[in-house]
């Protein structure tokens, strides 16, 4: 069976091309307010995918301003815990230690990764996925 790549809107179409080509398959993922595919809330074990990848913005929303229904990023990490999905967030490097501070209790398996990264990143931890159990 290929491994699944979930994405979030805006991902780019060419490194979901390459992965398609590399024998991964790809699968949209919604973040509750761009309706852009399966919830990301409603993955489990029936329908798990091997790895996320998306941009920051898609999994933060401000403190109180998420609206009933919408995700959270505590919402994402719980998913990645618990289906021990891995999670490659696009953020340009020279601001990566801005965008960890915005998380409180990042999974180990969360990797910021500077976007012309990204590719080499996925197929790294698809080939060697770490644990996201704390």
């Amino acid at each position: 069976m290929r491994k699944v790549i979930g994405y979030f809107e805006g991902t780019d179409a060419a490194l979901l091309t390459d992965l398609v080509v590399d024998g991964y398959d790809t699968l949209p993922i919604s973040n509750g307010f761009d309706n852009h595919g399966m919830h990301v809330r409603i993955i489990n074990n029936e329908n798990r995918v091997d790895l996320l990848v998306g941009y920051l913005h898609k999994i933060y929303s401000p403190e109180g301003q998420t609206p009933a229904g919408a995700v959270t990023y505590q919402d994402v990490f719980h998913v990645c815990r618990t289906f021990d999905v891995p999670l490659v967030l696009e953020v340009d490097a020279e601001v990566h230690d801005k965008a960890m501070a915005l998380f409180v209790d990042m999974p180990r398996c969360v990797k910021l990764v500077d976007p012309s990264d990204t590719l080499d990143a996925v197929r790294r931890i698809l080939k060697n996925p770490e644990s996201c159990s704390d």
